[in-house]
């Protein structure tokens, strides 16, 4: 039986109103697979859709090591404290067999997950990345109309998972760290092609004249390729998420990102074509999914 507070209007009314509670409880309709729980979620997110799509939305990617939960912490604490609400979703379609995402242990974000300010959702437990993306999208949009004007996507660098994050958002940065020529080769070619930004993280102590040589390193690769926008060409910078040293400036850059594709009409087409792609996945997966479940096919 159907809980009260699992009603479409009363999670439309108190994800309106902000509560996390009922953002959380949306998005765990939206991940399931039983079909009445998608019935809820799809009332709600067609009632909410036309208070989405006023957030930033942000990518972020980068190989394991490169201390992506430090960075993603101190960049949503320095968020916060601009005035804003973040949320900080992740595509993982290894979950399953790992037994969560990365950002599943929130104790790798102990301050940023404590905040009213903030957020944080592990990846949905499915083990393809196609349903893995689709439903992190419903959860951004999800997140968008409880008053979150910051989204973070965070994926763990899966195979095609970079490609699904950047269908999703406005802003693809990829994280790297210091490690000159040999940690360029080790970057794949369509990966750099999404980057909108390239940070170089652990820039402090005996790795700052390293993270300098490699920031030099990608700014050269990143003019040899073609641009995404007119309106903005991709920039490298360094940071330290350990000592907080630059993160305000990879906010900054987000900022300039956000102004210049919104000036140039660049960011709303691209949106709507990331919509019209959603919507078509999501009525090729329906049918795919009605044609599975026919006894006459199953037999």
């Amino acid at each position: 039986m159907t809980r009260e507070v699992d009603t479409a209007p009363a999670l439309i009314e108190g994800i309106r109103a902000g509560d996390r509670r009922s953002l959380a409880r949306a998005i765990t309709l939206a991940e399931s697979t039983r079909d009445d729980h998608r019935a809820v979620a799809d009332e709600v997110l067609e009632t909410l859709l036309p208070d989405t799509g006023r957030s930033r939305r942000i990518g972020i990617s980068g190989p394991p090591g490169v201390g992506k939960s430090t960075f993603i912490e101190a960049l949503g604490l320095h968020i916060i404290e601009q005035g804003h609400r973040l949320a900080v979703l992740a595509i993982d379609p290894s979950s399953r067999r790992t037994g969560g995402s990365i950002l599943g242990d929130k104790t790798r974000m102990a301050d940023l997950s404590h905040s009213e300010a903030a957020f944080i959702r592990p990846s949905p437990g499915s083990g393809h990345l196609g349903g893995v993306a689709r439903r992190t999208r419903e959860a951004m949009l999800l997140c968008e109309a409880a008053g979150f004007d910051v989204v973070i996507v965070e994926t763990i660098g899966v195979g095609q998972s970079e490609v699904a994050v950047s269908d999703m958002v406005d802003m693809f940065t990829l994280l790297v760290s210091p490690g000159g020529g040999d940690e360029l080769q080790g970057i794949k070619r369509g990966i750099m092609e999404l980057a909108d930004l390239v940070v170089v993280n652990k820039a402090d102590g005996d790795l700052a004249a390293a993270a300098g040589r490699t920031r030099a390193d990608y700014a050269a690769a990143v003019h040899l390729l073609r641009p995404k926008w007119q309106a903005w060409t991709t920039e490298v910078m360094a940071c330290s998420a350990l000592t907080g040293t630059g993160v305000d400036e990879v906010w900054s850059a987000v900022g300039r990102f956000g102004d210049r594709v919104t000036a140039s009409a660049e960011l709303p087409a691209a949106r709507s074509q990331q919509a019209t792609a959603w919507l078509w996945s999501e009525i090729s997966d329906t049918l795919i999914d009605r044609f599975r479940a026919d006894p006459a096919v199953s037999a």
